[in-house]
């Protein structure tokens, strides 16, 4: 019910989450980063413990390889279940169980990997690849770019309602978590896309903004002087 993809920015040490499904809330229990350490998605029959659980095994110093395999022997019913990951590396791993619903498959690429479940074909998560990877500018960027073509591509077998980014940066909070829990008509993809052209230009002075009020710039709203 989701296709998602998970990456590293080389230039930026970056990691982020780019996800939709036609379930709800689909980013807040499927998408996971830690700044400094990876990414990863957990899909299909979700199981958000191995989110965290895989972050745990990488910021111990496992690869994403190893992290993978190991959230498939720590989980109860590794059929079900969809797996993504990325390292500090850039080295990344994929699972997907034999339970999978529905077309399944996924691909990997420089820093990234894709997948997805109840897919309308099999090219989606190849067409995710390599949209992200023809597509300069920021890691948010490139990971909208790899949302939006797997729309183009087919996407899910049936609409999305949800759709989810997540970037961590060098910080403990996220450098970007934009979400869009549920759309019944319009394409959750185009509102996080939408959303994230808005944020990106701003996404610097909110951590100015934490780290150091004094250097921050002015909020350009009314009362703001």
């Amino acid at each position: 019910m989701t296709f998602s993809i998970v990456a590293r920015c080389v230039k930026t040490g970056q990691f982020g989450v780019a996800i939709s499904s036609s379930s709800p809330a689909v980013a807040a229990r499927c998408a996971f980063a830690r700044a400094g350490i990876g990414a990863v998605a957990t899909q299909n029959v979700t199981n958000p413990a191995l989110g965290p659980f895989m972050l745990e095994k990488m910021a111990g110093g496992e690869s994403a390889a190893q992290v993978v395999s190991a959230a498939r022997q720590h989980d109860a019913f590794p059929d079900y279940r969809q797996l993504l990951a990325v390292d500090m590396n850039g080295e990344t791993a994929i699972h997907s169980g034999t339970r999978a619903l529905g077309t399944w498959t996924s691909a990997s690429g420089d820093g990234c990997a894709a997948g997805g479940n109840l897919l309308a074909n099999d090219g989606v998560p190849a067409a995710m690849v390599k949209a992200f990877e023809a597509t300069g500018g920021a890691l948010g960027d490139r990971l909208i770019a790899a949302l939006t073509a797997a729309v183009d591509h087919g996407g899910e077998a049936g609409p999305v309602h949800s759709a989810g980014l997540l970037i961590v940066n060098r910080e403990s909070w996220p450098y970007a978590e934009l979400r869009i829990d549920w759309l019944d008509h319009d394409c959750p993809v185009g509102a996080v896309a939408r959303a994230w052209e808005i944020y990106k230009v701003q996404a610097d002075h909110y951590i100015t903004r934490a780290l150091n009020p004094l250097a921050a710039p002015s909020y350009g709203v009314p009362g703001d002087e």
